[in-house]
């Protein structure tokens, strides 16, 4: 029912274009009333920040230039939320989707995504929760001041067709999200998986568990 797919390490730029290949593939086959290739496609990105289609350029905390100079790229991006950073070590899922064969709207997918996420960090014995108002998902989130995410959710729909998706923090650097304002916060901090538990996580291990609740949640 879902085609789950590797891109492996990949530059964003070649990424979107080849995730949006697909998009419009789908959208095609929806308009024509074919069947659409349901897919889940799960990479990494070299060192990017991306801002959403309403967010804010003063999110980004640096310069151009001093991205540059740190080989980070900029990109400005048609998903929702704000301004976020991708990076060697952070799983990135683009879920290309037609939400009207599994019988769900927009919401309710956000709140899948979400679900998905919390459950695999569970298998490693992190807490995951939901907080008011922010998409995502979080740690200590009902905690003034401890409250960190660990993974963002940005995604676009058209006819109910999806692309953009998540990206769960396993081994990332997390001194590249100093950048910015993550998502647009910025009394909120963010952690990872690796930090969280003081050991690397093999990539393959929460790459796993989250195709398990795909197929849990889109069967």
């Amino acid at each position: 029912m879902i085609e789950f797919i590797d891109w492996g390490l990949i530059p964003y730029s070649d990424a979107y274009n080849r995730q949006k290949e697909l998009f419009e593939a789908a959208l095609r086959n929806k308009i024509n009333r074919e069947p659409v290739r349901n897919q889940v496609i799960f990479c990494e990105h070299p060192h990017v920040i991306t801002i959403g289609k309403n967010g804010l350029f003063s999110n980004l905390l640096f310069s151009e230039k001093i991205l540059q100079e740190k080989n980070v790229e900029l990109h400005r991006v048609d998903r929702g939320g704000d301004v976020t950073y991708h990076g060697p070590g952070q799983m990135v899922v683009y879920p290309i989707l037609d939400l009207e064969f599994f019988s769900i709207g927009l919401k309710e997918y956000i709140h899948r995504l979400e679900e998905i996420i919390i459950r695999t960090i569970a298998g490693f014995g992190i807490r995951g929760e939901r907080l008011q108002d922010a998409t995502g998902v979080w740690l200590d989130s009902d905690k003034p001041g401890k409250a960190r995410k660990i993974a963002a959710i940005g995604v676009r729909s058209s006819r109910y067709v999806t692309m953009h998706g998540l990206a769960l923090n396993v081994n990332t650097d997390l001194s590249y999200f100093q950048l910015i304002n993550p998502c647009g916060f910025t009394d909120k901090g963010v952690t990872s998986m690796e930090k969280e538990l003081g050991c690397r996580i093999e990539r393959e291990k929460p790459k796993d568990l989250l195709v398990t609740n795909f197929q849990l949640f889109f069967n």
